[in-house]
């Protein structure tokens, strides 16, 4: 029982952090302190916790809201009905469905339906579009007049202020990279906020791949010509006034109005493309450096670990290094020392008795660390991993190993011989059997 208990501890159940700096501006997804209150009693959540509520709406009320997402306003959609509901019969507003109508009476449930076919809905959510689409648009105004802007291209040094219309024009012409127009654009500050965290998070910001270091996904983009974004990302749609003018129509057709001229050199390596730093955090403190040799030196010289030299004598390929820093970041997660396995009471206790027993280089045999679920990180967005680099002789050991991480080309031809031998195959005829 008691190492059961000790495997239910160890176990983490979510994504891990590290803190982030703290950034300016709303959130992407509007104002989080937002309430959403359930229209039949006092359950209430959070307005990005939207899908729990109408989840609790289906299996508690049995009411379901159609088109959620066109609705401009949720918050306040929600207390209207809310306040129609307390003053009349819920069968005066919607339409009830009976399921199971052929079966037995008993077997039989009432659920109701909210939508714009009831004129009352229709005219309630129409108001709320105008009120958010003149909110937008005043917006807009504000920043199409506004000369204060002030920000350095994603891809290159060169420093621009005054109108934001000055660096979009930049990157469409000089870098091939374009969002669609300035006038069809708002918030564009936080537009361009979060495109720079996907690029600093070595993120290809078309196929949203991520990637081992800057130069990597900087001839990605160029070879692949992924110099646009992801048009299936709804993340987006928010900073295009065209999905507030009409409802249901997706923001690409914007970019298909842009007519300036796009440079199309084949030749453009994006060679003055700056990094922007990403802090790689310790393993053994919190301290957090901008670059590889700042924070092995910092590791090396305030800790006393070396993993260069780990990497040199144990022959250590990239994803071993990488199997490596993971297994060592959840041991300390979980305060344990990951060369002897014991466990303490917490991280502190372990990084104490770490240092002191002289266990920073020692490590347990390879089988407790190589293996396949230290591929996955402690910390979703750790940075030392991308410090990571291939020991000098791996690319004469690839052949003879390469069965360390299957890869799959971008490029799949026999996509047909890849689906036959798919073990979800199996899956679903032994499913199919069992059934």
């Amino acid at each position: 029982p008691r190492d059961s208990e000790d495997g239910a501890q160890d176990s983490i159940l979510e994504p891990l952090c590290f803190p982030e700096q703290s950034t300016d501006g709303p959130s992407l997804h509007g104002p989080s302190s937002e309430l959403l209150v359930c229209l039949f009693c006092s359950e209430s959540v959070l307005l990005q916790q939207k899908d729990f509520l109408l989840k609790h709406l289906l299996l508690e009320h049995k009411m379901v809201i159609a088109d959620v997402k066109l609705i401009a306003d949720l918050p306040k959609y929600m207390l209207y009905w809310k306040g129609r509901f307390l003053e009349q019969p819920v069968t005066d507003f919607c339409s009830v469905i009976k399921t199971n109508s052929t079966g037995p009476v008993e077997k039989q449930e009432d659920y109701f339906l909210l939508c714009d076919v009831l004129p009352e809905d229709r005219v309630l959510r129409e108001k709320l579009q105008q009120k958010r689409l003149e909110e937008v648009l005043e917006q807009q105004q504000k920043e199409r007049d506004d000369n204060s802007f002030h920000r350095l291209c994603m891809f290159c040094s060169e420093e621009f202020s005054g109108n934001r219309s000055t660096l979009l024009n930049h990157m469409a012409r000089e870098h091939s990279f374009s969002i669609g127009l300035p006038d069809n654009i708002v918030y564009c500050t936080e537009f361009l906020d979060a495109l720079q965290r996907k690029l600093d998070n070595l993120q290809c910001l078309y196929c949203e791949k991520t990637f081992r270091d800057k130069t990597t996904l900087k001839d990605h983009m160029r070879k692949k010509a992924h110099r646009r974004i992801n048009a299936s990302n709804r993340e987006y749609d928010r900073f295009y006034v065209i999905n507030y003018l009409e409802l249901g129509k997706t923001w690409e057709e914007v970019q298909s109005e842009d007519d300036r001229e796009l440079v199309d050199d084949e030749d453009d390596d994006w060679s003055d493309w700056q990094a922007h730093p990403v802090s790689a955090v310790c393993l053994f403190c919190d301290h957090q450096s901008d670059t590889m040799d700042q924070i092995y030196t910092h590791m090396k010289e305030g800790h006393g670990f070396d993993l260069l030299m780990l990497r040199t004598e144990l022959g250590l390929r990239f994803y071993q290094q990488v199997k490596l820093v993971n297994f060592i970041r959840r041991q300390i997660h979980q305060s344990r020392c990951y060369g002897c396995q014991e466990k303490f009471e917490s991280r502190a206790d372990a990084l104490r008795h770490i240092m002191a027993e002289g266990h920073v280089m020692k490590l347990p045999d390879a089988s407790a660390w190589d293996q396949p679920q230290y591929y996955f990180p402690t910390y979703e967005n750790d940075a030392l991993l991308c410090t990571l680099s291939d020991s000098d002789n791996d690319q004469s050991e690839e052949a003879s190993h390469g069965e360390d991480v299957p890869v799959i080309a971008e490029d799949m031809s026999d996509l047909r011989a890849l689906k036959q031998s798919s073990v979800l195959n199996q899956l679903l005829k032994n499913r199919s059997s069992c059934s």
